[in-house]
């Protein structure tokens, strides 16, 4: 594969999206949704794609990648646009594969908006949904499909979805769909695919693993880089507070108190630790939601609906919100906890700064986070400036020092004069007196009666001496039953 940098210096490249080679319909769509001035990877790449070239990518997460392939594609297929009803005039001809749920959600509502002036058919297919609505809409004829790769390879076995007439894939965020083990399906899906195609891959990071799958399905791409690799946006401001563990709670309450930030997505590196902190920053005062892999997706497209008309201050999410979501406006995000991969720092602070905005990005380390956080430095190529925060009285955990005793159980404890396996209930209940016993046949030891008869010996029976045997008490009398019942009557 020999891959090609664009020209940067000498190739003239638009400023407007009037300036580009689109359709009437796509540049009123565009202008609808307030687009004018093309970002750096837009005015490199569309150009490029509307000549049917293979690209990579690499650009700052929030730059516009989305739009960067979706609206060369939309021009490129409008030619075989039809009005029919048709689903043979619809077979699928680009495919968009996304990671995550919320990734092809979010690329599915922009594509969407970019095609409402043209016949072209949208779908998105992704888990957590039940499939036969998505069936119906696959088989009803779609034009562009928008999907992660788990639910379509579903779509593929039930024999609901044809790719032999793809003429366009996008492979958006490769990078994170290798890292959360999707490589075995994405060669399966890919296998599907006619040869002759136009193959793209975007994504904020680019690793070796990304450029050796370019090497196998890319023919002869151009790599467009409008930033260097695994840069941070620099209208984003990046903080680092050193903070005790048991004060992580109360600096990010401070501090979103202290800051002007309306909204914010606090990311955290579990499940558990989303619930948790959920309910804390409830307990707290603050409008607070989770969002995370254990969460179905209608209750995950819910919380992210209510976060997006400003219902919710808080989304305490894991890395299923890192990519993907486009908050508009979002003034901040909060790493509570430091992410394991220093990438997922750079896709975490990409969900604010978007689009030209400034953005605020707080992160809290404690000192196990030391290691985590050098690798992050040596990614971005910067080092951070460790600031603390001056905790209010009140915001403060109580100590075990300073806190007042809680009542504890009763423990049992030997006391003076009396067997180890006895003993009295202690603090927190008091200490009963003590009172002598009066009566000294108490304190007697026992002493057996000699004359006393063994309980497991019969006793005498009174008929003994007349050379009957004796009945052990124990064992009922046979019952005399009348000749009239079937007995033998009474002797």
């Amino acid at each position: 594969m020999n891959t090609t940098t664009t020209p940067t210096d000498d190739t003239p490249l638009p400023e407007h999206f009037s300036d580009l080679a689109l359709d009437a319909r796509i540049l009123r769509a565009v202008g609808e949704m307030g687009y004018e001035k093309l970002t750096p990877i837009q005015a490199k790449a569309i150009p490029l794609l509307l000549d049917g070239r293979d690209i990579m990518g690499a650009a700052q997460t929030g730059t516009g990648k989305t739009a960067a392939f979706s609206l060369p594609i939309l021009q490129q297929l409008l030619p075989l646009a039809s009005t029919s009803v048709s689903p043979a005039r619809h077979p699928v001809r680009a495919l968009m594969l996304a990671p995550t749920r919320e990734l092809a959600d979010q690329v599915y509502t922009n594509l969407k908006a970019y095609a409402k002036h043209t016949p072209l058919r949208c779908a998105c297919v992704f888990g957590g949904m039940d499939m036969a609505p998505q069936k119906a809409e696959l088989r009803g004829g779609v034009d562009l499909l928008v999907a992660t790769p788990g639910r379509l390879l579903d779509h593929l076995e039930a024999k609901t979805v044809n790719l032999g007439q793809v003429q366009f894939v996008v492979l958006d965020e490769a990078d994170r769909m290798l890292d959360i083990g999707f490589l075995p399906d994405l060669q399966r899906i890919l296998g599907f695919l006619p040869k002759q195609r136009t193959t793209l891959l975007f994504s904020a990071t680019f690793s070796p693993e990304i450029r050796r799958l370019a090497q196998s399905y890319l023919q002869d791409p151009l790599l467009v880089e409008v930033a260097r690799p695994n840069a941070t946006a620099t209208n984003v401001e990046q903080r680092v507070y050193q903070v005790e563990e048991d004060d992580k709670r109360a600096t990010l309450v401070q501090l979103l108190r202290d800051n002007p930030l309306p909204q914010v997505i606090v990311f955290v590196n579990s499940r558990l630790g989303a619930g948790r902190l959920t309910r804390a920053l409830e307990r707290d005062g603050i409008k607070a939601a989770a969002m995370h892999g254990d969460k179905s997706q209608a209750e995950r497209l819910t919380t992210l609906d209510a976060f997006k008309r400003g219902e919710i201050q808080a989304l305490v999410a894991t890395d299923v919100a890192a990519r993907g979501l486009d908050i508009a406006e979002l003034p901040g995000v909060v790493n509570y906890d430091v992410p394991f991969s220093a990438e997922d720092y750079v896709h975490r602070i990409g969900r604010t700064g978007r689009a030209g905005a400034s953005g605020l990005a707080i992160t809290l380390a404690t000192a196990r986070d030391a290691r985590s956080l050098a690798d992050i430095e040596k990614l971005i190529k910067r080092q951070f400036e460790k600031l603390t925060v001056q905790l209010q009285p009140a915001m403060r955990p109580r100590r075990d020092a300073d806190a007042p005793r809680e009542p504890r159980s009763p423990r049992l404890t030997p006391s003076r004069g009396m067997p180890e396996s006895l003993g009295t209930a202690v603090a927190p209940y008091p200490r009963m007196a003590r009172t002598s016993r009066q009566d000294p046949w108490f304190d007697k030891p026992y002493e057996a009666d000699p004359k006393a008869q063994p309980a497991w010996e019969p006793a005498e029976s009174a008929n003994a001496g007349n050379g009957q045997r004796s009945m052990s008490p124990s064992i009922r009398p046979r019952r005399k039953i009348a000749a009239l019942l079937g007995g033998h009557g009474t002797k």
